[in-house]
């Protein structure tokens, strides 16, 4: 289900609620029941605290304002006077109009730099909300260090796959760095999926730039949707080759979909629904080719399928690892 938060109406209101709290908080002395209160509201939503530091920055602008400008603008009628909670709000509201009139919303209106680290265990999958309104699904074990700053919105995965949904920004490029590959977006909807060897990217949505890690800015290619590529371990891009986007985010519903996939991907891909990992016995068993749907929480049925569909057995190893071998 969208978290309404995420559309314009449902950012519209959090900054009223975020407004309700700072008149509330601006009371001489706030019961303990109402900072515990605050407390889970700022909370609940990256957007939260988000939005209540942005009003905080605000309400310190008028440090900024002349007094006598300030008060002009914060006197009303004797006969309109509101009750003291009320004049405060539209004390903060006055600020914020003095600082639109006087350019300074443009300084304190950037998002605060933000630093995360998300991450899911074995077999977990775990949806991420970030505090620019875009959202990230991470498949089992798989780690993302999130770092936003006023130009640019940076995400690592350090570990496993994540589906990507970003929020356009043409302002605050969306960069996500894994392995030797590097995406860059404003907004759009793609996979990443970090392995030992190269890095893939599929586009759902949208338009991404791909390159290299440490390649020179007018070295990537573009890639729309229903297309992909891998980015190998020194940084070369393969040229984009068509993709369906559905399959190979199949895991976001469970699913392992194989389409004539080498069997060295496939272990890679298993290994991170396992405790202990599968491996291939040699090159040959790795590059012999697969195509086939399993279930992501049951791969015992995928080992117990594989000698029935290829020339292969699967032993079990001192470790408690598994390895596929030639029959």
């Amino acid at each position: 289900m969208m978290d309404t938060r995420d559309c314009a109406c449902g950012q519209t209101a959090v900054r009223d609620e975020a407004a309700q709290w700072f008149v509330r908080l601006q009371e001489p002395v706030a019961d303990v029941d109402v900072q515990r209160r605050f407390q889970l509201w700022l909370d609940q939503h990256p957007q939260h605290r988000s939005e209540f530091e942005v009003l905080q920055g605000l309400w310190s602008a008028a440090d900024l304002v002349p007094a006598a400008r300030l008060r002009a603008l914060c006197e009303t009628p004797p006969a309109l006077k509101k009750p003291r909670p009320a004049l405060r709000y539209a004390v903060a509201a006055s600020v914020f109009a003095v600082a639109l009139s006087l350019g300074l919303f443009s300084a304190l209106n950037h998002p605060a730099p933000y630093t995360a680290e998300f991450s899911t265990a074995l077999n977990e999958r775990r949806h991420v909300a970030l505090p620019d309104g875009s959202a990230v699904d991470l498949d089992s074990r798989s780690r993302i260090q999130v770092r936003f700053e006023k130009g640019q919105r940076n995400v690592e995965l350090t570990a496993g796959e994540a589906m990507f949904s970003v929020e356009h920004d043409t302002s605050r490029p969306f960069v996500v760095a894994a392995g030797s590959g590097k995406v860059t977006v404003t907004g759009t909807r793609f996979d990443v999926r970090r392995g030992a060897s190269e890095t893939r990217v599929v586009v759902e949505q949208g338009t991404v730039r791909v390159q290299g890690r440490d390649a020179v800015d007018n070295d990537f290619i573009n890639l729309t949707a229903g297309l992909g590529t891998h980015v190998d371990a020194q940084g070369k891009v393969a040229a984009a080759y068509a993709v369906n986007p559905a399959e190979m985010t199949a895991w976001r519903s469970g699913k392992l979909v194989f389409d004539n996939a080498s069997l060295a991907d496939v272990a890679e891909q298993v290994s991170r629904y396992r405790e202990k990992p599968l491996k291939v016995g040699n090159a040959a068993v790795g590059n012999l080719r697969l195509t086939s749907v399993f279930k992501s929480d049951n791969t015992d049925a995928l080992l117990k399928a594989l000698p029935n569909i290829l020339p292969v057995a699967v032993r079990t190893l001192g470790d408690g690892s598994q390895e596929i071998i030639s029959k």
